[in-house]
């Protein structure tokens, strides 16, 4: 079964600590979903059109667990306390 991804591209972020709060919220809430944090900072670099911007991606054991995941109620109160300190382009993606 392919494993499920949660990608989010952070294009601003508005405020640290609200940021902040949200990570220490978000990060054992998917966890609890045997969600695995395999990159989480600043590109490298970045190539053709692509965008020096924030990168997060958590690998799931399936799609479908990484959707469960972000619709619990421990995720919903890491949004909670996120409160539009950032703007960022999440999906949930499946492996290949």
């Amino acid at each position: 079964m392919p494993k499920g991804y949660l990608v989010s591209i952070y294009s601003a972020i508005h405020d640290e600590e609200k940021l902040a709060a949200y990570a220490k919220l978000a990060k054992p809430a998917l966890e609890s979903f045997g969600g695995n944090f395999i990159i989480r900072g600043m590109p490298a670099m970045v190539k053709e059109n692509g965008v020096m911007n924030r990168t997060v991606v958590c690998e799931f054991p399936s799609l479908d667990v990484a959707k469960t995941a972000v619709e619990s109620p421990a995720y919903a109160e890491a949004l909670v306390a996120l409160d539009g300190a950032a703007d960022r382009d999440m999906r949930i993606v499946e492996g290949v």
